[in-house]
């Protein structure tokens, strides 16, 4: 049901999922006029930060498992290795979006110095035996290939 128009500010402060209902209810009525546009405008704005900083998040974790994945050699394992497929498939089912595949594009190299200053703090590495370069595209992080090119990342150190 929707509410009145001067109740949603106040719906949206107590039951956002309620406000999204009323809101999608009052856009498919075609009452554009009754929107509460303030708390929509918000409510996107941080929708799309959330999923940007999703993706920033996912890739960062993402690339510090292949860079200690490329360093711990002795210590890989098939569990570890599907665990590295599924952030894989994850990383992949969030950049169908091709606006949050052009921002994956646009900070992977950020998110590799991230993940580089994690797996060397963790693993006790000193950060120049890693490569200063993210040596993955975001094409080749979605790749089937990815754990066998990840095995010679020795060559694309410098």
């Amino acid at each position: 049901m929707i509410s009145a128009v001067d109740d949603l500010p106040e719906l949206y402060e107590a039951d956002e999922t309620a406000w999204l209902d009323t809101m999608a209810e009052l856009i498919a009525a075609g009452k554009n006029e009754e929107l509460d546009y303030v708390h929509l405008q918000e409510f996107l704005t941080d929708l799309a930060n959330r999923d940007r900083r999703e993706v920033v998040g996912r890739l960062r974790f993402f690339l510090a498992h292949l860079l200690k994945w490329t360093n711990q050699t002795e210590e890989r394992s098939g569990t570890w290795a599907a665990a590295i497929l599924r952030l894989q498939f994850d990383l992949e089912d969030i950049l169908e979006s091709r606006v949050l595949r052009k921002h994956a594009e646009h900070e992977l190299a950020e998110a590799y110095e991230d993940a580089v200053d994690e797996v060397a703090m963790e693993l006790g590495l000193l950060e120049y035996r890693l490569p200063k370069k993210c040596p993955w595209t975001i094409e080749s992080l979605l790749s089937e290939e990815l754990l066998g090119e990840s095995q010679s990342i020795e060559s694309h150190k410098g």
